[in-house]
């Protein structure tokens, strides 16, 4: 079925464009290069097979590094607990992990929930730090990766929480010397609420499982997300400080942190590894005006670190570059004015159908869709037709407000 629709996808095009233009180059463009992500994903393979002997007989003597979780929060007292003692109950030596949560100036209770945790489970090492003001994640993250004992630093975010065994799963390719970040899979945990979350579903299976397994064949995942990441501490450690005095326009960056850190790991020569097997849950937002700000948030971290890192993507990787990072940055930027014109311009002004553009981008949906029940045995695929539905017409454009108000560093809220 999957090839079925590749064939239907190239012969549409070739057949719905006449002539040489502009919206044809972008088509056939966003075609190939959506065609190529989901064909790579299929050559990923987790990172135990790709071990040598030496590295394969550490993991056989069970490779268990000390782990140091650091989870800033703000405001998060109906939840922070339960992420906490997730991190506490997973299937991992109890002595080699810490909890480092830092609770970055909250008005709620989640100060008074970690203590709360820290009481009840008092033969472990948490450690709670109290920013009576709010300093923002950057700061609580660079604080609390600074305090960090572990060999490996997790990153988990306040609403987020990881499956039993996902500790020994993330931090398996450290084996490697050559790997400095590591970053899991992540499902909703509310997936179920509301048609926004089942969207978000779809969409996050296709962000991790076919975009961020692609860029791992490479070996270098763009973004460790902060949801469910980890890092080596001696590879980390040394570029803190350039991380966290990072500006734009003058103005301190408080957003991007997860992406920026991964670029820091990226120029350091290391490799940054996604890991399919590594399961971890969040919380996503489940209003429209919820998820639009924070999508705000995620697309100016996302415009800021991918103009910064691009120079080193080339000089690194050319193929990465070419084929794969500066596409994606063309087609992110042009997509909403190429849909502006297909769905709003050319039927209004020069009496043309959408008819074609529309067919095209359902045709990609449905490789989309393809591709999640190949990898996936639950039924959110047919979610990603309505995101391509939504992306088309509305969430494509949130990139233009969020470059319009690229010099407001405020963070939002979700």
């Amino acid at each position: 079925m999957f090839f079925i629709i590749v064939y239907l996808v190239i012969s549409f095009k070739i057949y719905t464009f006449s002539n040489f233009s502009f919206l044809y180059i972008y088509t056939i463009f966003i075609t190939t290069f959506m065609l190529s992500r989901i064909l790579g994903s299929f050559f990923y393979r987790s990172y135990k097979k790709r071990l040598n002997e030496d590295q394969r007989k550490i993991l056989r003597a069970g490779y268990e590094p000390t782990l140091s979780i650091v989870i800033p929060c703000k405001n998060e007292g109906k939840v922070i607990y339960h992420t906490m003692q997730k991190c506490l109950e997973t299937n991992y030596p109890k002595k080699k992990i810490e909890i480092i949560a830092i609770n970055d100036g909250s008005t709620d209770n989640t100060y008074d929930e970690m203590l709360r945790l820290q009481r009840d489970y008092n033969d472990r090492k948490v450690k709670i730090i109290n920013f009576k003001k709010n300093k923002g994640k950057r700061r609580a993250m660079y604080l609390g990766f600074k305090r960090a004992k572990g060999e490996i630093i997790l990153q988990i975010d306040s609403d987020s929480y990881p499956e039993e065994n996902a500790f020994k799963k993330i931090v398996m390719p450290f084996i490697d010397k050559r790997v400095g970040a590591t970053v899991g899979h992540t499902d909703p945990a509310n997936k179920d609420k509301n048609l926004m979350t089942k969207v978000q579903t779809a969409y996050y299976f296709m962000s991790f499982r076919a975009l961020k397994a692609t860029e791992s064949i490479f070996d270098m995942v763009f973004c460790c997300s902060g949801c469910f990441s980890a890092y080596r501490k001696e590879y980390v450690l040394p570029v803190l400080d350039k991380w966290i005095e990072e500006k734009f326009m003058g103005k301190e960056i408080i957003f991007g942190d997860d992406r920026a850190l991964t670029n820091w790991i990226i120029r350091e020569g290391y490799k940054t590894i996604y890991v399919a097997e590594a399961l971890a849950y969040t919380v996503v937002p489940e209003k429209l005006k919820q998820f639009f700000k924070q999508q705000v948030r995620w697309k100016k971290g996302w415009f800021i670190n991918s103009t910064r890192i691009l120079p080193e993507i080339i000089r690194r990787d050319k193929f990465v570059a070419f084929t794969y990072f500066i596409p994606l940055i063309i087609l992110t930027l042009t997509t909403p004015f190429i849909a502006f014109k297909a769905l709003i311009l050319n039927p209004l002004i020069f009496g043309i159908s959408p008819f074609h553009y529309v067919i095209g981008i359902m045709l990609v949906s449905f490789l989309l869709y393809t591709h999640y029940t190949i990898y996936s045995k639950e039924g959110y695929g047919k979610y990603m037709i309505v995101w391509s539905i939504l992306n088309m017409t509305i969430f494509s454009y949130i990139l233009l407000y969020a470059l319009y108000d690229l010099r407001n560093m405020a963070w939002g809220t979700r």
